[in-house]
């Protein structure tokens, strides 16, 4: 009798366990540079765009940098700046598009592709800050300025997801 009671409680015990540890949730994930541990994450849908705003600490005006993410890489797609100066690009590479609109400098058609992007979070001025579906995330909010973060995509489970600091519901 004990034997058929583990034998069926056994496959129900793995389900379990299997559905709260499989990475199912696809998420841009925020971590230490040089460790895996996720400090906060942003779901999202793949092949969806999202943006990474930041004000230039030369110039002191916004750069907007646009990105979608599959499963194992970002893409950056377009480019937006106001000023140009030291540290920003003069021209379009390949097939990509340089062009003015409204005293606004654009670099579209782009297809540049990492497997992460590494930022030191801003402590002073650059007000890092994630747009995505209309909404903006101010990354300070969530980790500490002067961080060194590893922005990438990535699965997670049921469990990570407990332990990270999702920041579209804070």
């Amino acid at each position: 009798m004990k034997l058929k009671l583990v034998l069926m409680i056994l496959p129900l015990l793995s389900l379990i366990a299997f559905l709260i540890f499989f990475p199912y949730k696809s998420i841009i994930a925020f971590t230490y540079e040089d460790k895996d541990e996720i400090l906060a994450y942003l779901p999202l849908k793949i092949e969806d765009t999202f943006q990474i705003k930041y004000t230039h600490s030369i110039h002191l005006s916004d750069v907007i940098e646009t990105y979608s993410a599959s499963e194992n890489e970002i893409t950056l797609k377009e480019l937006s700046y106001k000023d140009f100066a030291v540290g920003m690009p003069s021209n379009a590479e390949g097939d990509e598009v340089f062009e003015v609109k409204n005293g606004t400098y654009y670099i579209t058609n782009m297809n540049r592709h990492f497997p992460y992007i590494d930022l030191r979070l801003g402590q002073v001025r650059a007000d890092h800050r994630m747009i995505y579906k209309d909404h903006t995330y101010t990354l300070s909010n969530f980790i500490k300025p002067g961080t060194w973060i590893r922005i990438s995509p990535q699965k997670i489970s049921y469990w990570e997801q407990l332990k990270g600091v999702n920041i579209s519901e804070q």
